[in-house]
């Protein structure tokens, strides 16, 4: 597949799947996220890492509060997104309570992260790194390749995670079974995920 290709193949797929979410209610996302929320907390990989890096989840996406709730409450470290707007650089910043998460402001995505002004916070890869990284999404396949907003800063980010001296951190994936396809065209930037989690059909 050409480069042309796979990118218009990939602006298609996108707009089914905002299709099929927004057709999802709320109270129906609710449901499946509070699913994935448990079975992550049982997942091994969760329950050994200490220092893990959340989305602060939109609208269309996996609600995570729940999430970074429980990280706190078991005494791990969380750290968010913050965006560049004008580049795919995204930095990891620790967060430091569920107060300071509602307290931050809010960027022209309607997303909370903190001021470009905020140097007080560690970044994730200055310090220890990463152990694992839940990754948002706008869709994934079974074998890992995920299909982002096109920006590329999760991919950006990840690269920068395997120069660190830890090694590349475990990354997990949060989808609405929507959000799940047969195959998604990639190219030769994007980074396979590790695990993407769903709630599976009995």
């Amino acid at each position: 597949m050409s480069a042309a290709a796979v990118r218009a193949a990939k602006q298609a797929l996108r707009r089914e799947i905002r299709r099929r979410v927004s057709a999802l209610s709320e109270e129906e996302k609710r449901r499946q996220s509070a699913v994935l929320s448990l079975k992550l907390f049982k997942h091994p990989k969760y329950v050994s890492s200490q220092r893990i890096a959340v989305f602060l989840s939109m609208h269309d996406e996996v609600h995570t509060e729940e999430i970074i709730r429980a990280v706190f409450k078991e005494g791990k470290s969380c750290f968010i997104p913050r965006y560049e707007s004008s580049s795919s650089h995204m930095d990891m910043l620790q967060l430091r309570s569920l107060e300071d998460m509602r307290a931050l402001p809010l960027t022209s995505w309607n997303i909370r992260q903190p001021a470009d002004d905020d140097h007080s916070r560690e970044e994730a890869l200055s310090a220890g790194g990463l152990d694992l990284i839940l990754m948002p999404g706008l869709g994934f396949d079974r074998s890992g390749n995920r299909l982002g907003r096109g920006k590329g800063f999760y991919d950006t980010y990840l690269e920068r995670c395997i120069r660190h001296p830890r090694g590349k951190p475990y990354t997990i994936a949060l989808a609405f079974k929507e959000q799940l396809c047969e195959e998604i065209p990639v190219d030769a930037n994007d980074v396979l995920i590790d695990e993407v989690l769903y709630e599976e059909d009995h």
